[in-house]
């Protein structure tokens, strides 16, 4: 069923906005904010989960195209461990939105946890990348530019797979930890343990 344009019934100005990498075991969370215009309809547009790799860049490319305004905000690592992970992922959706070169009238975010960016208005939309447009958008930025981040990182640490895992605690990952250890750019505030399981996810 294709997605609909927006949330709001105003007509205002709506920013779609969704993060990436929140339950990773390594590497930033990244968020994406995009203003798409009126009546804008790309019926590709989905969940950024339920895409290719392809298909996914292949989106970005025409979503980075075609938005009014669109942009990227991120929160390291020790933002993360000092934070927790939720405020964190806020953290980046915030600056993602400070970094919009358009003032949104109203934000839409995928899943059920925001604060109040200033006074503008918002809803919070579980499933909300895979009902509407400019979050789906937004899921698809901040995916790709978190994969393209990881995938340069894993230059530097070659042995945890995180062009392919992008940080995720998959077999590969987990394995490379109980052989390696832990890298500065693991996220200590999960309490991974030496086995490379999570004990704690916070």
């Amino acid at each position: 069923m294709p997605l609909l344009p927006i949330y709001n019934k105003e007509c205002l100005v709506e920013a779609g906005v969704d993060e990436a990498g929140r339950g990773c075991f390594a590497g930033d969370v990244f968020a994406a904010a995009v203003i798409l215009p009126p009546h804008y309809d790309n019926p590709l547009l989905n969940d950024s989960k339920q895409l290719t790799p392809r298909r996914r860049e292949h989106l970005r490319t025409e979503i980075e195209r075609d938005a009014l305004a669109w942009a990227v905000g991120r929160a390291s690592v020790e933002e993360i461990d000092s934070l927790n992970i939720l405020r964190a992922a806020i953290l980046a959706m915030h600056r993602a939105l400070d970094n919009l070169q358009e003032r949104p009238q109203f934000i839409a975010v995928d899943g059920n946890k925001f604060l109040p960016y200033g006074d503008t208005p918002f809803a919070t939309i579980v499933k909300g990348d895979g009902t509407y447009q400019n979050i789906a958008a937004a899921s698809i930025l901040a995916k790709t530019h978190r994969d393209a981040y990881m995938a340069e990182l894993a230059k530097t640490y070659p042995h945890f797979g995180w062009e392919h895992n992008a940080g995720y605690g998959t077999r590969e990952h987990r394995h490379a930890i109980r052989t390696y250890g832990l890298t500065p750019l693991h996220r200590r505030s999960f309490h991974i343990v030496d086995d490379g399981q999570l004990e704690l996810f916070r």
